[in-house]
């Protein structure tokens, strides 16, 4: 087992949580470029201009500086982190995705939010066409057969009430930005957690970054024939550029799950070994 193989230990809760190793077995190392090819999810309202991309993502395999997506990021400046086989970079109008094909699930989804894009928002309708992302191999992508009869719901990451423009809101809907998600959870603590996250966003005086993923155990369960595999926890780091504070959420991914106060930043790293922020917005 590698020493970043080592970076988390099994999850134990009763009023704490501690997450281990586990993660990153299936979470391979996060790196440092998203695509910034936009693309248009397939179905949008007839009429609408639209872009659409076939090429496949190549694997990333060096740490590079999100060169073509830093509009994502706190001061357009990625965290330095190592990169990994199997990953791949996925960039949407509104969001941007590392994607991690052994899970077929997102590794890491980014979003920046602020009052004039969810004031837009407000106004959008929900498209609900979920798509399988076509930048993806086939052999890597979760389809929509994976999630029928699962019972689990598709969980977006970037939420769709945060798409500020109707191609926004129908790239939302790719199952790239999905996983495996408990019903109840989804609609109950995980959506005020989404909820609150907006409200503030409203209320800050500038930009608010947001981080979503997944957390796994060693050997997840799985949905459908193309073994999607189900998170066991589910984590929302938010930082706000304005005031350089930070705090973070991590969920199982259960129906008996309520929504508890925030984690410093600190101990979101400690819990996750996920360090998405840099220096400068750490530790608040």
């Amino acid at each position: 087992m590698s020493t970043l193989q080592r970076f988390l230990i099994s999850f134990i809760s009763t009023t704490t949580v501690v997450f281990g190793i586990a993660s990153w077995v299936l979470n391979p190392q996060l790196v440092e470029t998203l695509r910034n090819s936009s693309y248009l999810a397939q179905g949008n309202t007839p009429g609408e201009d639209r872009v659409t991309t076939t090429t496949p993502v190549e694997p990333v395999r060096t740490a590079s500086r999100f060169a073509r997506c830093p509009q994502f990021f706190p001061g357009e400046q990625a965290p330095q982190l190592p990169a990994g086989d199997g990953l791949r970079e996925l960039c949407f109008n509104a969001f941007a995705i590392l994607y991690n094909g052994q899970t077929k699930t997102p590794l890491v989804v980014v979003e920046r939010l602020n009052r004039a894009t969810l004031l837009k928002a407000h106004h959008q309708q929900r498209t609900d066409k979920f798509y399988p992302e076509a930048r993806l191999p086939r052999v890597e992508r979760a389809e929509l057969n994976d999630y029928k009869g699962s019972g689990y719901a598709r969980g977006h990451m970037a939420p769709a009430a945060d798409m500020a423009t109707p191609e926004a809101m129908a790239q939302s809907f790719s199952l790239a930005n999905m996983v495996p998600q408990n019903q109840v959870h989804n609609a109950g603590a995980w959506s005020k957690i989404e909820q609150d996250t907006r409200r503030y966003a409203m209320r800050a005086r500038g930009d608010v970054f947001v981080y979503t993923g997944p957390l796994f155990d060693a050997r997840p369960s799985t949905v459908g024939r193309g073994h999607v595999a189900v998170p066991s926890h589910l984590f929302k780091l938010v930082y706000d550029a304005s005031t350089g504070k930070s705090w973070a959420h991590v969920q199982a991914n259960r129906a008996d799950t309520r929504a508890g106060p925030p984690i410093g930043y600190a101990d979101f790293v400690r819990r996750t070994g996920l360090q998405l922020l840099l220096p400068a917005g750490a530790g608040k």
